[in-house]
């Protein structure tokens, strides 16, 4: 197993940079904006030779019981009792502050191994603070600049020696074969703002592990979290809500949006989160045209079931929404429930593979042209130029989603009412509700024509 460092220390000292310098990547959010990270996130790591699962952690400072800081404050302490050693991060130009002293003196009362990292040493800014941090009590402060990737060796040193053998990564070793080693579905939660998210991502893992609460947009960043249900194994992304581009201002959002749009490009399932109480709004069939549009395998969760009085007038006014603004996703069936009191939850993951599946079915050729061969009896395809327009040939070219290709002699004649018949005989005929399906029209070669 990688060694499990969780990086501590107060707002903007550069926790996230120092995370994303040792991922490689830029997984978390970055800002002079002190408080940006909420959530603990993890990822994995190297330096070097060492493999590290790092956990990007919210700055530590005083809070009133009940707040959203305390909330935050508990997701740090959570991941400081899971790692095996942490990284106390301090600002080196800024100097030693009252809470750095005090998450010194609670550091120390720890049963963990405490490594103090001096950040943004670079030049002679830091010296005087990393002359302050011996104060601390917690060692001799390894100067590093995580902007520049410099002192990282010295890093190395001091991690080095809390690593196992199986922390060392080795080009002898061989790959495991079990199936649980199998690559992870990759499955996002996405929404409006306040739509229940998080409280989902929580009830799924039956643990707290990303902050939740009343205040509307508490989630920034995407946060990846490795899970496993049933012996699948499923990247799960708890995503930032997705508000109208219109009213996005603040930069920190705008990079939230991104990171989010993202999570969309990358999931093989998105579980399109929506309030029960306020049904299927603009924004909500925005938010599943754009999943429709990069073709993902999409899921409606309709949440808050347990604040509904009317569920079989609720449930009608959604399907006949779904059903008339979003023909690309005929077939969805809604999935009611309450992630706050479980009620329904059963039924969530066994829609998610049962997607994933449709979304990666494929179709044998002869079966797509028996069905085609009877769709144009049914309803003969129209005339060009006094002849009947002929469709030769049908085939799969790909999955992920399900994409065909329709050979005829004038494509270009073929009316798009006749392709959306096509594919919703397809959708009927193969199991593929709710799925994107796409149909690329090509000109089939005339016989008759001599090739030379």
């Amino acid at each position: 197993m990688a060694l499990s460092v969780a990086i501590i220390g107060r707002p903007n000292v550069g926790k996230s940079t120092l995370f994303n310098r040792l991922a490689r990547r830029n997984a978390a959010l970055t800002a002079p904006e002190p408080g940006l990270t909420r959530d603990r996130r993890e990822a994995d790591a190297a330096l070097a030779d060492l493999k590290l699962r790092i956990v990007d952690t919210a700055g530590l400072e005083d809070a009133e019981p009940g707040t959203l800081a305390a909330r935050m404050r508990a997701q740090t302490e959570t991941a400081l009792a899971h790692c095996d050693v942490a990284l106390f991060l301090i600002d080196a130009r800024e100097g030693i502050t009252p809470l750095d002293r005090e998450l010194g003196r609670w550091l120390r009362r720890q049963s963990k191994p405490i490594i103090l990292v001096a950040n943004k040493s670079e030049g002679r800014g830091g010296t005087s603070g990393i002359a302050e941090a011996h104060g601390l009590g917690l060692g001799t402060p390894i100067p590093v600049s995580a902007e520049h990737g410099e002192g990282l060796s010295e890093l190395y040193e001091a991690l080095a020696p809390f690593a196992g053998p199986a922390d060392t990564a080795s080009d002898d070793e061989p790959a495991p074969e079990d199936a649980d080693t199998a690559k992870p579905l990759q499955l996002a939660i996405v929404g409006r703002p306040n739509v229940g998210k998080s409280t989902l991502v929580n009830r799924l893992l039956g643990e707290e592990r990303v902050l939740t609460g009343p205040e509307p947009g508490i989630t920034r960043d995407a946060i990846a979290i490795e899970w496993s249900w049933r012996g699948r194994r499923v990247r799960l992304i708890d995503t930032a809500g997705l508000r109208k581009q219109a009213k996005i201002e603040a930069s920190i959002e705008k990079q939230a949006t991104r990171d989010t749009l993202s999570a969309i490009r990358f999931a093989e399932v998105a579980v399109l989160v929506i309030d029960a109480t306020q049904g299927l709004e603009r924004q909500d069939l925005a938010i599943a045209r754009m999943i429709a549009e990069e073709g993902r395998a999409m899921i409606l969760a309709v949440n808050k079931w347990d604040l509904v009085t009317k569920h079989k007038e609720t449930l009608t006014a959604i399907t006949e929404r779904i059903e008339g603004s979003l023909p690309q996703l005929a077939g969805l069936a809604p999935v009611t429930l309450s992630a706050q009191t479980g009620t329904g939850f059963d039924k969530l993951m066994p829609a998610v593979t049962g997607a994933y599946e449709a979304w990666n079915r494929r179709v044998p050729t002869a079966a797509l042209n028996r069905m085609l061969g009877r769709a144009q009896e049914r309803h003969p395809t129209p005339l060009v130029s006094g002849r009947r327009l002929k469709l030769r040939y049908m085939t799969q070219v790909n999955t992920r989603p399900p994409s065909f290709a329709l050979f005829a002699s004038k494509p270009g004649e073929l009316p798009e009412s006749w392709t959306r018949y096509l594919v919703n005989l397809l959708r009927e005929q193969f199991d593929l509700p709710g799925v994107p399906i796409r149909v690329m029209l090509r000109k089939s070669a005339n016989p008759y024509v001599d090739k030379k």
